[in-house]
């Protein structure tokens, strides 16, 4: 579910509040959550360090319940030439080393583009509770724009979604990415 008025103001997306028995509730609010604000802008901090070697950019945070990085990443494909190396892949194991567990439990995970289908299998498969994005992928977005495997009721886990946190900031980054690629 997404309500405009929240997306307009760069706040709350997709879907926000907790599953239970298989349903979303929907709390739409003109106001994010500023823990995800402050995480978010980390995610855009480590979103920038792609572009050293030419990356899209794109960054992820994994952070507690306190707030605490437990792991960070940014895209990181072309420097390694590896098709995994996205930044929730990244972010994802440098958590799960840091809590000594592949679950990585009470835990948030902030990206700055909505998750691909490989980085929302990760999620699922990590148990990861919580996800914020900022920009939509109406191309491969697997949280809500093209499929919603997050969302999915097969799967053994759903991780509550929040889209749209300083959405423009994290789309201008990708669109001056591309536009500086296009020489425009």
């Amino acid at each position: 579910m997404q309500c405009d008025t929240a997306l307009q103001h760069g706040c709350v997306g997709k879907r926000r509040g907790a599953r239970h028995n298989g349903d979303v509730s929907a709390v739409p609010s003109l106001e994010p959550d500023p823990a995800d604000v402050a995480a978010m802008r980390l995610a855009l901090a480590e979103a920038a360090l792609a572009q050293e070697h030419d990356d899209v950019p794109v960054g992820a945070v994994v952070v507690d319940a306190g707030g605490v990085v437990l792991g960070a990443g940014h895209n990181e494909r072309e420097l390694t030439q590896d098709p995994t190396a996205h930044a929730e892949i990244l972010a994802l194991r440098r958590a799960a080393a840091a809590v000594g567990s592949w679950r990585v439990l009470e835990s948030t995970l902030v990206v700055t583009l909505e998750p691909c289908a490989m980085c929302a299998g990760a999620i699922v498969l990590a148990r990861v509770p919580r996800v914020v994005y900022g920009a939509t992928d109406p191309k491969a977005g697997a949280a809500g724009s093209v499929l919603d495997l997050l969302d999915t009721p097969q799967l053994n886990h759903r991780p509550s979604v929040v889209g749209g946190v300083l959405r423009e900031d994290c789309a201008e980054l990708l669109r001056a990415f591309f536009r500086a690629r296009r020489g425009v």
